[in-house]
């Protein structure tokens, strides 16, 4: 299991999750602000099960969601990543999508933002990827900012209802879908 730094920015590292991370990764998971826009919290066994399957991913493909980690304090603060968007017919199979995800205490001091420029230049530079995409509930004006202040361009052509967001969350369906190609 790969378990060095994948990138690194000014202020964080980006690795695949440790088993020390299991209780960050746990909070994140359930915590009703972090999950707002999902219809669901995980249990801890779920989270632990999520994990698992993410350090897998990342060690198979090197793509997926990545834990942060502040360098001052080696303290896990939650994920950024490039993985596939995994919701063929809405978007192609090869699609890659950013996505992230900070515990509370964390918001608001730009780390999203510094992981997710690193992992674009990653995607284009390293990986190859001709573009990449993020979407979020339309209600969710924090990672549209975040999608934005990335130099993301809303496709609103491409807004769709998300197939795994279950009827009884109707406000939670319609996604806004944001690109950003290869420079």
């Amino acid at each position: 299991m790969a378990m060095g730094p994948i990138l690194e920015t000014p202020r964080l590292i980006l690795r695949n999750w440790r088993d020390s991370d299991r209780d960050l990764f746990r909070e994140i998971n359930r915590d009703p602000k972090v999950m707002e826009f999902f219809p669901f919290r995980r249990s801890a066994k779920e989270a632990d099960a999520m994990m698992e399957r993410i350090r897998a991913v990342i060690d198979e493909t090197g793509l997926g969601l990545y834990a942060l980690e502040l360098k001052e304090n080696a303290e896990p603060i939650g994920f950024c990543g490039l993985a596939r968007a995994g919701i063929s017919p809405v978007l192609p199979e090869e699609t890659v999508e950013i996505g992230w995800r900070l515990a509370t205490r964390f918001w608001g001091n730009g780390y999203v933002t510094e992981a997710a420029r690193a992992l674009i230049d990653f995607g284009f530079a390293t990986k190859g990827l001709s573009e990449i995409v993020s979407f979020a509930v339309e209600a969710n004006t924090r990672s549209i900012a975040v999608m934005q202040r990335l130099g993301m361009r809303h496709d609103a052509d491409g807004d769709f209802d998300h197939p795994r967001v279950p009827d009884t969350h109707p406000h939670l369906k319609r996604h806004v879908l944001y690109r950003i190609g290869r420079p």
